[in-house]
Formats: structure tokens, C-alpha cells, sequence
């Protein structure tokens, strides 16, 4: 993969697998600390000790299409590759909490990407269960949660036209106002 987002997209997908009706993404860079942290949080199923030992190997897999699983131990070594490191904690029943942390400036570190496209795919593509994005740089922040959205939706389909260019616009905007505070230093770190 040859994005952060594809990865993000890779691992949520994971949590939608294993039952997960909430999901938590959380993107943050710290640029006093030079770090870049992607949390991934569900309340699925969880693993249990064994598999959770085994969970980096790109054999293991819990997923039937396939018999390999190279999401995680591909992210676990693009983030030990740029000074970083990968944690899953997990319990059967407990959902499961993924951590990658990549040093920020890292000349191998790969591009964060397209965060609101890969947000806006699992909106659309799982309806059923609750996304949050919480997307921080320093200090500026933008939250997405889809709950109010399909509370205000009744029974509107999100596929509708009008609704798909509202999700991706919002997700849009507020990824790039967060960005947009970087190059304003003054706003990043207040």
C-alpha cells in the first residue's frame, strides 16, 4: 500500500469483519514530537491470546476470501521502518485497539492520502455501523461522526445523491481546514 488511508481502510474493514458496530479512526500528528499516530478502535468480536501473539504473521488471517493477511504486518513494518512501532491490544468480546506511530518527518514515511475518501468508502459501503474520525494536527481538530447524520436522515438512504456530495464535501472541508492549520502556524499551536 502506498498510503496511510489505504492502511486505515484495510484495518477498519478488519473490525467490520470481526462484528464491530462502532469504529473509531483517530489520525494525529504532533509536529513539536515529530510523531504521526493511527489508532483504529472497534467492539467486535476481539481476539483471543493465541491469535492476538500470531496477528502479525502474514499468515494468519481470520477473513475466508483469502488465506493470507498482510494488512497489519505490512503497516507493523512501514511504521518500524520510519522510527516507529505497532500495538494491538484485544479481548474476546472487548473489541480491539490497533496503534501505529510512525515518526512524522521520516523520509520513508508514506503519504497520509486521500482520509476523507477512505472514511467516505466505509460510510457508504457499511450503513450499519457507527463511524468516527477524529483527525487532529497539533492543536486544530475536526470530529466526524455519522450517528447525527443518519439520526437526521430518518429513513433516507445515504446513497442518495444529495447525501453522498454532502458526506464527502463535510469530510473534505474539515480534513482540509485541519491541514490548512499547519501552514498557519499561529492556529496550529495554539
Amino acid at each position: 500500500m502506498r498510503e496511510l488511508a489505504l492502511h486505515v481502510l484495510d484495518i477498519a474493514e478488519n473490525s467490520v469483519e470481526a462484528g464491530a458496530t462502532q469504529v473509531q479512526i483517530t489520525v494525529e500528528e504532533n509536529t513539536r514530537d515529530d510523531r504521526l499516530k493511527i489508532v483504529v478502535e472497534d467492539n467486535g468480536r476481539g481476539m483471543d491470546e493465541q491469535l492476538l501473539a500470531r496477528v502479525t504473521d502474514p499468515f494468519v488471517t481470520t477473513r475466508t476470501t483469502r488465506k493470507v493477511g498482510l494488512g497489519i504486518p505490512l503497516l507493523k513494518a512501514a511504521a518500524e521502518a520510519c522510527n516507529g512501532s505497532l500495538w494491538i491490544t484485544s479481548a474476546p468480546g472487548q473489541g480491539t485497539r490497533l496503534e501505529a506511530e510512525f515518526q512524522r518527518s521520516h523520509i520513508d514515511r508514506m503519504p497520509l492520502g486521500d482520509l476523507a475518501g477512505t472514511l467516505f468508502t466505509l460510510v457508504i459501503a457499511y450503513p450499519n455501523v457507527h463511524w468516527i474520525l477524529r483527525y487532529r494536527i497539533d492543536h486544530a481538530e475536526f470530529i466526524f461522526d455519522d450517528e447525527p447524520i443518519k439520526k437526521e436522515l430518518q429513513d433516507i438512504p445515504l446513497t442518495e445523491p444529495f447525501v453522498l456530495a454532502f458526506i464527502r464535501e463535510y469530510l473534505q472541508r474539515g480534513i482540509s481546514n485541519v491541514q490548512e492549520a499547519l501552514a498557519s502556524p499561529e492556529l496550529a499551536h495554539t
